[in-house]
């Protein structure tokens, strides 16, 4: 599994098509963070995603150093579903993205996701898996990391 995981103010996502079109989810201080699933990505690489993510240390202490993480700042979390983190650029300039997994695949991965984050007791909002959104974020630093579960 694939995260870009930015810390934010404020987050949001609006969706652009189907059944909840027009429908906004907004998260306050916290992560954004877009999740992309492999084919050769379990449960396994899940909760290592996301044991990986509630304790990254990337919010300040009283001395303002980076000591704090995502469960002791209760923050929220605004996670949305993003296939192209495993498009390649290897073959030219259009992106090949066959290592990315199949939608049922996918689908059942960000879905145990999103309940293992909501297992933490934080506030957890989701896009819609597979809808066209637009997606809103006020970066807070910036901070922004990336997290593979097969490099660690």
């Amino acid at each position: 599994m694939r995260a870009v995981v930015t810390r934010v103010e404020r987050a949001a996502v609006t969706l652009r098509d189907g059944a909840h079109a027009g429908g906004r989810r907004e998260t306050g201080r916290g992560f954004l963070i877009l999740l992309g699933v492999g084919r050769e990505d379990d449960e396994a690489c899940a909760r290592k995603l996301v044991d990986k993510v509630l304790a990254l240390r990337v919010f300040a202490n009283a001395e303002g150093k980076f000591d704090r993480s995502l469960l002791d700042e209760r923050g929220d979390i605004l996670l949305v579903s993003q296939f192209t983190l495993f498009g390649s650029l290897r073959g030219g300039r259009r992106p090949d993205f066959t290592s990315a997994a199949r939608p049922e695949q996918a689908r059942a991965l960000y879905e145990m996701t999103a309940a293992m984050f909501s297992a933490s007791g934080l506030t957890v909002k989701t896009g819609e898996f597979g809808a066209s959104m637009a997606v809103e974020s006020l970066n807070d630093g910036p901070v922004t990391l990336w997290v593979d579960t097969n490099l660690f």
